[in-house]
């Protein structure tokens, strides 16, 4: 059996997580087997599934970049078992990939998950240089989400397998078949326009601006009910404005939730107002299930799927959001049609599990995999 070393920061419900989730469950398991790095003694949403499909959690904790790089140097050293490490960190992937080569790791990978880097100044701008160089020079296989993705971080598209944010799409038709969802359950006689924000709670995915439109909307009289859905830093801030807002009677934090398909079926539509993104997971579940989504055009064109589902606006016009949201039309209920297009495009989990499969099988047999 092969078994290869993730390097996450935490296994949250977040979207590069939630899409290794997805592949680690449906890859052959008798032949490869995942272990997880974290940097963090917290225990993440999916530890305890990740314990029960025979994979092992490794906290290194250390304060800085440098002291995790050591320490995983230290590790990968005593532990000749593991062959690959693939990481997940972006930027930092760079520190991860110098510990493996150390340690005399022969296959390498670095997968990029987005297509920017939140901080600012020119220290930021200097590591960010840096780690994209130690990227491109360290890593034997690059991997991305995206076109966008593969450009941002190894600053061309040429040599990188574009492993597409795949889902479970026979799951998605069926919630979206029998139309069942979980909104009654949360908030009982529920009326009027019902919206969605799935995501981690912090400021790149903007929860602040969809509280502006929610409190606009309840300015002009507007009947809706919002569930937002995650966890994050940006917690306190978003109750805050909530309560600052009067919206008490139409926001509601739902945390992290494992019915996030069934919301998402009883939704009308969802908002992703965020400052930048790889390839989220989220839209290609909600293009799947048939749900509208208004997203902002920092997000890379390539997230819209071609079903007629997704609309770009700009963070500078927001009254352009409000008049969608107040024409906003009923839900594509044409799942079968929406699964048969995303099958063609790449993003059924079980084709891509197998795909992840052959590559890591490669690796371990030390032959050249061809995408």
């Amino acid at each position: 059996m092969v078994r290869v070393l993730h390097i996450v920061g935490k296994m949250d419900r977040a979207g590069a997580e939630t899409m290794l989730m997805n592949l680690y469950r449906n890859i052959d398991r008798t032949q490869v087997q995942f272990d997880f790095i974290t940097f963090t003694t917290q225990k993440g949403d999916y530890d305890e599934e990740i314990l029960a499909l025979g994979g092992k959690i490794i906290p290194i904790i250390a304060n800085n970049s440098i002291g995790r790089m050591l320490e995983l140097t230290k590790f990968l050293t005593q532990h000749s078992e593991y062959r690959i490490v693939h990481a997940h960190m972006l930027l930092n992937n760079a520190f991860h990939l110098l510990a493996a080569k150390r340690a005399g790791i022969q296959h390498r990978i670095s997968h990029s998950h987005s297509t920017s880097n939140s901080k600012s100044g020119l220290v930021a701008k200097l590591y960010e240089k840096f780690s994209i160089y130690l990227n491109k020079n360290l890593s034997t296989k690059k991997i991305a989400c995206g076109e966008d993705a593969a450009e941002y971080l190894f600053k061309s598209n040429k040599n990188v397998w574009i492993l597409k944010n795949a889902i479970d799409l026979q799951l998605y038709n069926d919630i979206s078949s029998t139309n069942k969802n979980s909104w009654e359950v949360v908030k009982s006689n529920l009326q009027g326009l019902k919206i969605i924000q799935v995501g981690r709670l912090n400021k790149v995915k903007n929860h602040v601006f969809s509280l502006e439109i929610a409190k606009r909307l309840k300015e002009q009289g507007v009947n809706f009910t919002f569930f937002i859905v995650g966890q994050g830093p940006f917690q306190d801030i978003i109750k805050k404005n909530i309560q600052d807002y009067g919206l008490e009677e139409n926001v509601f934090l739902l945390g992290v939730r494992n019915d996030v398909p069934n919301l998402m079926a009883g939704a009308d539509v969802m908002l992703m107002p965020s400052l930048h993104e790889g390839f989220p997971v989220v839209l290609v579940e909600a293009q799947a299930i048939g749900l509208k989504s208004l997203i902002s055009t920092n997000i890379s064109r390539e997230v819209d799927l071609g079903v007629g589902l997704v609309e770009f606006l700009d963070l500078n016009y927001i009254d352009d959001w409000i008049s969608n949201l107040q024409n906003i039309k009923v839900k594509n209920a044409n799942a079968p049609s929406n699964i048969k297009i995303l099958s063609s495009q790449g993003f059924d989990i079980i084709q891509n599990s197998f795909e992840l499969l052959n590559l890591y099988k490669s690796m371990s047999n030390n032959t050249d995999y061809v995408n």
